[in-house]
Protein backbone atom coordinates (compact mmCIF):
# COMPACT_ATOMS: atom_id res chain seq x y z
CA UNK A 1 0.00 0.00 0.00
CA UNK A 2 0.82 3.28 -0.77
CA UNK A 3 0.33 6.70 1.54
CA UNK A 4 0.50 10.43 0.29
CA UNK A 5 0.74 12.79 3.17
CA UNK A 6 0.19 16.68 1.93
CA UNK A 7 1.31 19.05 4.44
CA UNK A 8 2.62 22.40 4.83
CA UNK A 9 4.52 21.02 7.47
CA UNK A 10 6.87 17.96 5.79
CA UNK A 11 9.12 18.10 8.95
CA UNK A 12 6.25 16.89 11.51
CA UNK A 13 6.66 13.40 10.06
CA UNK A 14 10.24 12.80 10.35
CA UNK A 15 10.03 11.75 13.99
CA UNK A 16 5.97 9.53 13.75
CA UNK A 17 7.54 7.50 10.56
CA UNK A 18 10.97 6.15 11.90
CA UNK A 19 9.54 4.04 14.87
CA UNK A 20 7.77 0.68 15.28
CA UNK A 21 5.06 -0.94 13.24
CA UNK A 22 5.05 1.87 10.84
CA UNK A 23 9.13 1.51 9.99
CA UNK A 24 9.01 -2.09 10.29
CA UNK A 25 6.24 -2.01 7.53
CA UNK A 26 8.35 0.84 5.66
CA UNK A 27 11.42 -1.66 5.77
CA UNK A 28 9.50 -4.79 4.72
CA UNK A 29 8.29 -2.82 2.02
CA UNK A 30 4.87 -3.53 2.99
CA UNK A 31 3.59 0.67 2.77
CA UNK A 32 5.72 3.19 0.80
CA UNK A 33 4.97 6.28 2.55
CA UNK A 34 5.53 9.81 0.53
CA UNK A 35 5.38 13.36 2.16
CA UNK A 36 4.15 16.27 -0.18
CA UNK A 37 5.18 19.63 0.32
CA UNK A 38 1.65 21.67 -0.31
CA UNK A 39 3.95 24.98 -0.54
CA UNK A 40 5.61 23.63 -4.15
CA UNK A 41 2.06 24.20 -5.40
CA UNK A 42 1.72 27.81 -4.58
CA UNK A 43 1.96 30.26 -7.24
CA UNK A 44 3.39 33.12 -5.25
CA UNK A 45 7.36 33.47 -4.33
CA UNK A 46 5.79 33.59 -0.30
CA UNK A 47 4.72 30.26 -1.20
CA UNK A 48 1.18 30.95 -0.20
CA UNK A 49 -1.66 28.75 0.00
CA UNK A 50 -4.40 29.79 2.08
CA UNK A 51 -6.39 33.00 2.27
CA UNK A 52 -9.25 34.34 3.97
CA UNK A 53 -12.56 33.49 3.16
CA UNK A 54 -15.44 35.10 1.36
CA UNK A 55 -18.34 36.45 3.92
CA UNK A 56 -14.93 37.43 6.51
CA UNK A 57 -14.55 35.89 9.54
CA UNK A 58 -11.66 34.99 11.71
CA UNK A 59 -8.65 32.88 10.21
CA UNK A 60 -7.14 31.36 7.18
CA UNK A 61 -8.40 28.92 5.00
CA UNK A 62 -6.41 26.46 2.38
CA UNK A 63 -6.79 27.30 -1.37
CA UNK A 64 -8.38 24.70 -3.69
CA UNK A 65 -6.10 25.24 -6.52
CA UNK A 66 -2.50 23.75 -4.37
CA UNK A 67 -4.38 20.69 -3.18
CA UNK A 68 -6.41 19.80 -6.49
CA UNK A 69 -2.49 20.34 -8.10
CA UNK A 70 -0.61 18.08 -5.96
CA UNK A 71 -3.40 15.44 -5.92
CA UNK A 72 -3.50 15.66 -9.73
CA UNK A 73 0.71 15.45 -9.96
CA UNK A 74 0.65 12.44 -7.61
CA UNK A 75 -2.01 10.45 -9.53
CA UNK A 76 -1.04 11.11 -12.75
CA UNK A 77 -4.24 12.30 -13.95
CA UNK A 78 -6.82 15.54 -13.89
CA UNK A 79 -9.61 15.63 -11.23
CA UNK A 80 -11.41 17.40 -13.46
CA UNK A 81 -13.86 20.67 -13.79
CA UNK A 82 -17.53 21.39 -12.82
CA UNK A 83 -18.22 20.47 -15.97
CA UNK A 84 -16.55 16.94 -15.51
CA UNK A 85 -15.61 15.51 -12.61
CA UNK A 86 -12.76 12.51 -12.46
CA UNK A 87 -12.63 10.03 -10.35
CA UNK A 88 -9.12 8.89 -8.56
CA UNK A 89 -7.86 5.33 -9.84
CA UNK A 90 -9.41 2.25 -8.33
CA UNK A 91 -8.65 1.34 -4.94
CA UNK A 92 -7.49 5.07 -4.25
CA UNK A 93 -8.71 7.17 -1.61
CA UNK A 94 -8.22 10.66 -1.28
CA UNK A 95 -9.00 11.34 2.31
CA UNK A 96 -9.31 14.88 3.94
CA UNK A 97 -8.05 15.05 7.34
CA UNK A 98 -11.38 18.04 9.19
CA UNK A 99 -13.01 18.56 12.08
CA UNK A 100 -16.50 18.15 10.04
CA UNK A 101 -15.70 14.96 8.52
CA UNK A 102 -17.17 11.97 9.62
CA UNK A 103 -15.73 10.21 12.69
CA UNK A 104 -12.94 7.68 12.22
CA UNK A 105 -13.45 3.99 13.32
CA UNK A 106 -11.74 0.71 13.48
CA UNK A 107 -14.29 -0.43 10.77
CA UNK A 108 -13.41 2.78 8.88
CA UNK A 109 -9.80 1.63 9.03
CA UNK A 110 -10.52 -2.14 8.00
CA UNK A 111 -11.90 0.03 4.88
CA UNK A 112 -8.96 1.60 4.45
CA UNK A 113 -6.86 -1.11 4.61
CA UNK A 114 -7.90 -2.91 1.61
CA UNK A 115 -7.33 -0.42 -0.45
CA UNK A 116 -3.78 0.26 -2.70
CA UNK A 117 -3.52 4.23 -2.15
CA UNK A 118 -4.56 6.10 -0.03
CA UNK A 119 -3.70 10.07 -0.10
CA UNK A 120 -4.36 12.02 2.76
CA UNK A 121 -4.77 15.98 3.04
CA UNK A 122 -3.91 17.71 6.07
CA UNK A 123 -6.18 20.72 6.88
CA UNK A 124 -4.73 23.52 8.79
CA UNK A 125 -6.01 26.91 10.23
CA UNK A 126 -9.60 27.55 10.05
CA UNK A 127 -10.33 25.07 7.51
CA UNK A 128 -10.15 23.95 3.65
CA UNK A 129 -12.09 25.18 0.68
CA UNK A 130 -15.34 23.67 0.38
CA UNK A 131 -14.79 22.83 -2.73
CA UNK A 132 -11.47 20.56 -1.73
CA UNK A 133 -14.62 18.27 0.68
CA UNK A 134 -16.96 18.26 -2.45
CA UNK A 135 -15.09 17.24 -5.48
CA UNK A 136 -11.40 16.33 -4.73
CA UNK A 137 -12.33 14.45 -1.27
CA UNK A 138 -13.55 10.65 -1.45
CA UNK A 139 -13.64 10.96 2.42
CA UNK A 140 -13.85 13.39 5.09
CA UNK A 141 -12.63 12.00 7.97
CA UNK A 142 -12.61 13.61 11.90
CA UNK A 143 -10.74 11.65 14.58
CA UNK A 144 -12.81 13.04 17.21
CA UNK A 145 -15.01 15.00 18.96
CA UNK A 146 -12.42 17.96 19.08
CA UNK A 147 -10.29 20.28 16.89
CA UNK A 148 -6.94 20.06 16.16
CA UNK A 149 -4.27 22.54 14.90
CA UNK A 150 -4.26 20.75 11.76
CA UNK A 151 -4.53 17.27 10.04
CA UNK A 152 -0.79 16.05 10.83
CA UNK A 153 -1.81 14.51 14.22
CA UNK A 154 -5.01 12.85 12.65
CA UNK A 155 -2.71 11.80 9.40
CA UNK A 156 -0.38 9.84 11.39
CA UNK A 157 -2.78 8.22 13.57
CA UNK A 158 -4.89 7.26 10.66
CA UNK A 159 -1.67 5.84 8.34
CA UNK A 160 -0.72 3.83 12.01
CA UNK A 161 -4.35 2.22 12.39
CA UNK A 162 -4.16 1.14 8.90
CA UNK A 163 -0.82 -0.07 8.52
CA UNK A 164 -1.25 -2.35 11.24
CA UNK A 165 -4.02 -4.28 9.70
CA UNK A 166 -2.08 -5.04 6.38
CA UNK A 167 -0.95 -8.59 6.01
CA UNK A 168 2.65 -8.97 7.45
CA UNK A 169 3.12 -6.04 9.54
CA UNK A 170 2.33 -7.29 12.92
CA UNK A 171 4.07 -10.26 12.49
CA UNK A 172 1.28 -12.41 14.30
CA UNK A 173 -1.43 -12.31 11.95
CA UNK A 174 -3.74 -13.01 15.13
CA UNK A 175 -2.42 -9.91 17.11
CA UNK A 176 -5.37 -7.83 16.03
CA UNK A 177 -8.32 -10.67 16.72
CA UNK A 178 -8.35 -9.59 20.58
CA UNK A 179 -7.46 -6.56 20.62
CA UNK A 180 -9.90 -3.84 21.53
CA UNK A 181 -13.05 -2.53 18.80
CA UNK A 182 -12.41 -6.30 17.11
CA UNK A 183 -16.11 -6.85 16.09
CA UNK A 184 -17.96 -9.77 17.38
CA UNK A 185 -21.48 -11.15 16.40
CA UNK A 186 -24.11 -11.75 19.38
CA UNK A 187 -26.52 -14.92 18.52
CA UNK A 188 -30.24 -13.36 17.66
CA UNK A 189 -32.26 -13.27 20.86
CA UNK A 190 -34.67 -15.72 20.70
CA UNK A 191 -36.83 -13.79 22.97
CA UNK A 192 -36.74 -10.62 20.81
CA UNK A 193 -39.07 -10.18 18.21
CA UNK A 194 -35.70 -9.67 16.48
CA UNK A 195 -35.04 -13.34 16.69
CA UNK A 196 -33.79 -13.82 13.62
CA UNK A 197 -31.16 -10.99 13.52
CA UNK A 198 -27.70 -10.83 14.52
CA UNK A 199 -26.08 -8.17 16.42
CA UNK A 200 -22.61 -6.54 15.35
CA UNK A 201 -20.70 -5.02 18.47
CA UNK A 202 -17.54 -4.21 19.56
CA UNK A 203 -15.26 -4.79 22.29
CA UNK A 204 -12.51 -3.37 23.99
CA UNK A 205 -9.59 -5.03 24.81
CA UNK A 206 -9.71 -7.13 28.01
CA UNK A 207 -7.24 -6.24 30.83
CA UNK A 208 -3.91 -7.50 30.93
CA UNK A 209 -1.22 -8.07 33.82
CA UNK A 210 2.00 -9.57 34.37
CA UNK A 211 4.92 -10.20 36.57
CA UNK A 212 5.03 -9.61 39.60
CA UNK A 213 1.88 -11.37 40.50
CA UNK A 214 1.58 -9.40 43.88
CA UNK A 215 2.20 -5.59 42.94
CA UNK A 216 1.52 -3.14 46.25
CA UNK A 217 -0.99 -5.37 47.61
CA UNK A 218 -2.99 -5.97 44.05
CA UNK A 219 -2.98 -9.73 43.17
CA UNK A 220 -3.38 -11.15 39.60
CA UNK A 221 -6.62 -12.71 39.40
CA UNK A 222 -6.17 -16.36 40.23
CA UNK A 223 -8.00 -17.27 36.93
CA UNK A 224 -5.23 -16.25 34.63
CA UNK A 225 -2.74 -17.80 36.88
CA UNK A 226 -4.91 -20.98 36.89
CA UNK A 227 -3.42 -22.71 33.72
CA UNK A 228 -7.25 -23.51 32.44
CA UNK A 229 -7.96 -21.80 28.73
CA UNK A 230 -10.81 -22.48 28.42
CA UNK A 231 -11.58 -20.65 32.23
CA UNK A 232 -8.79 -17.74 30.75
CA UNK A 233 -10.72 -17.10 27.56
CA UNK A 234 -14.82 -16.84 29.99
CA UNK A 235 -12.77 -14.67 31.71
CA UNK A 236 -11.09 -12.22 29.41
CA UNK A 237 -14.43 -12.18 27.50
CA UNK A 238 -16.62 -11.16 30.77
CA UNK A 239 -13.86 -8.41 31.60
CA UNK A 240 -14.01 -7.07 28.21
CA UNK A 241 -17.66 -7.15 27.79
CA UNK A 242 -17.51 -5.42 31.72
CA UNK A 243 -15.05 -2.83 30.68
CA UNK A 244 -16.81 -2.14 27.28
CA UNK A 245 -20.12 -1.19 29.48
CA UNK A 246 -18.41 0.94 31.69
CA UNK A 247 -16.06 2.82 29.40
CA UNK A 248 -17.49 2.81 26.26
CA UNK A 249 -21.44 1.73 26.64
CA UNK A 250 -21.88 3.01 22.61
CA UNK A 251 -20.11 0.33 21.26
CA UNK A 252 -23.01 -2.03 22.90
CA UNK A 253 -25.68 -0.25 21.53
CA UNK A 254 -26.46 1.45 25.37
CA UNK A 255 -26.72 5.01 26.45
CA UNK A 256 -23.56 6.28 28.58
Amino acid sequence: MRFDLITIFPEFFAGPLDYGIVRRAREAGIVQIHVQDLREFAKDRHKTVDDRPFGGGEGMVLKPEPLFEAVEKLLGQSMGTSAEINAPPGGTAIVLLSAAGKLFKQETARRFAKLKRIVLLCGRYEGVDERVAEHLATDEVSVGDYVLSGGELPAALILDAVTRLLPGALGNEASTENESFAEFIEPPDSASRHSSLATRHCLLDFPHYTRPADFRGWRVPEVLIGGHHAEVAKWRRQQAERKTRQNRPDLLGEIG
